[in-house]
């Protein structure tokens, strides 16, 4: 039996970018999404990936519906080896954060954070319960924006720079089950999400914002998502690692 991950947002983006590396190197696929299993990014990210995917719905900011989430794919397809929580979203308003509301903070922290987070501590306690014949791991995918601020998007910032956090304790309390936990931190990525500011990076990046000179793509995530979920780095647990060609780099 091939190992088994669940990632979170997997059918588009960066997370269809992790899945295909993943299939690529022999993992059995769960993908999670609030999209309906219609969905024309659903349908087709599964006839990429094949038969070693199944799709299940699930809403990140209903932490209620975690454990029928989990049950069904334990049901389906057995235990999970590995967690990326990939899916979130971003600010519903980029402007003065001075005028931030407080349901708008609360709904990307209900998602970015809050849902991450009981999401990973469920897929933890399942994980500390059980043995496998495989390394075992939970994989926070965050941003630069955990370290590099945006007044203008100052909710989002706050709700990245917290998931590291819970990436960083959860990798403490899980060292001794030698369950890895690790954070990545895609920079600017070429996504349907990023496709609304895409002429503002284009210039910026031309200009030298980023030290690569390009955008960062899905496949640069998937392929960096490798060694941590396969226990190459497993005595890094707790490790960043930035994927952002140079962005977060401090500079002169």
């Amino acid at each position: 039996m091939k190992p088994l991950a669940l990632i979170t947002g997997g059918q588009q983006g960066i997370g269809l970018g992790i899945a295909e590396a993943l299939a690529n190197q022999g993992f059995r696929l769960a993908i999670a999404s609030r999209s309906a299993p219609t969905d024309a990014s659903v349908t087709q990210a599964l006839q990429t990936l094949g038969p070693d995917a199944r799709y299940y719905r699930h809403d990140l900011a209903n932490i209620a519906a975690i454990p029928t989430l989990l049950d069904s794919i334990e049901a389906n397809q057995g235990p999970l080896d590995a967690l990326i929580q990939n899916a979130g979203v971003a600010a519903k308003v980029r402007g003065d954060m001075l005028d931030i509301t407080p349901e708008n903070f609360d709904w990307i922290m209900g998602i970015n954070l809050r849902g991450a987070f009981f999401l990973a501590q469920e897929v933890a306690q399942r994980m500390v319960a059980t043995q496998s014949h495989y390394y075992r791991s939970i994989t926070f995918v965050t941003s630069v924006s955990a370290q590099m601020a945006s007044p203008e998007r100052a909710d989002y910032c706050i709700s990245k720079a917290a998931a590291a956090m819970a990436a960083q304790t959860l990798a403490l309390r899980l060292a001794p089950h030698n369950i890895g936990v690790y954070e990545l931190r895609p920079g600017i990525i070429e996504t349907g999400m990023t496709a609304g500011v895409k002429d503002k990076y284009d210039a910026r990046i031309a200009g030298g914002l980023v030290p690569a000179g390009r955008w960062g793509q899905p496949a640069d995530i998937g392929q960096a998502v490798i060694p941590l979920v396969t226990g190459q780095l497993a005595f890094a647990t707790g490790a960043v690692l930035p994927v952002d060609g140079g962005l977060s780099i401090e500079r002169l």
